[in-house]
């Protein structure tokens, strides 16, 4: 039960419409205006670009650095394998909307590309072939653009209302599209943070600075090692 109204509350959450050594660009209203590489960013680092909604946007939150994708980058730091983060989160984006702009924010090289796109298409009950297709195709024209680019996709869920047959669709979708390009899963982004009222702001449904510690712990449950392969270079 809880687990259905944690689901419900992401997906409403998502439909709402740095500096130091983690070097993290362009978040929240800025997400439009990102991909300009920063001189003051070392040369060499693995570039990873959050492609999202406003769970990448960090809505609500009053620092930048308080993004679940500033936390991210803080922790490849701390393990050795620091990275260019690159937050690209658009509050209230879908997956067609983020297929859209995806040449746009591929302008630059990238190694890494998270998809954290979904929660919006099924809050509206969009038809899940639709999202499993706008989702291939952004993992397909990135790895077109550079073939060597590594694909996460983070899975969501979609609202219980919508009946047991849409949910298991929707659910699916991001496993088998993971198998299917090639790609890593984050079963559940918001796993720990969803419908827990002290790691969501007032509002109940987006998460706090420390709901955001909580994701990017999450993410880089598959993000770590994956930059430990990088780092390693070819084998």
């Amino acid at each position: 039960m809880l687990r259905s109204i944690a689901v419900s509350l992401v997906l409403l959450a998502a439909a709402c419409a740095g500096d130091g050594s983690s070097a993290v660009e362009g978040t929240g209203a800025d997400a439009q205006m990102l991909v300009a590489t920063s001189p003051e960013v070392p040369e060499g680092r693995p570039v990873v670009v959050f492609l999202g909604t406003s769970l990448t946007a960090g809505l609500g939150l009053e620092r930048d650095d308080d993004t679940y994708v500033a936390r991210v980058a803080e922790l490849a730091d701390s393990a050795g394998t620091p990275i260019r983060a690159v937050n690209a989160g658009v509050s209230g984006e879908t997956s067609a909307g983020g297929l859209r702009r995806l040449d746009w924010v591929l302008r630059e090289p990238l190694d890494v590309l998270v998809i954290e796109l979904g929660a919006n298409d099924g809050l509206r009950g969009l038809d899940p072939f639709q999202l499993a297709d706008n989702l291939t195709r952004i993992a397909r024209r990135t790895r077109t653009r550079y073939p060597k680019a590594r694909i996460v996709i983070a899975g969501m869920e979609a609202p219980p209302n919508l009946g047991p047959l849409y949910v298991d669709a929707f659910r699916e979708i991001f496993t088998s599209i993971a198998a299917g390009e090639d790609a890593l899963l984050i079963p559940f982004l918001l796993e720990g943070v969803a419908a827990v009222p002290e790691l969501n702001q007032r509002d109940g449904i987006h998460p706090t600075p420390e709901g955001h510690r909580i994701l990017a712990q999450n993410a880089w449950k598959v993000l770590g090692p994956l930059l430990t392969t990088l780092s390693a270079g070819p084998s």
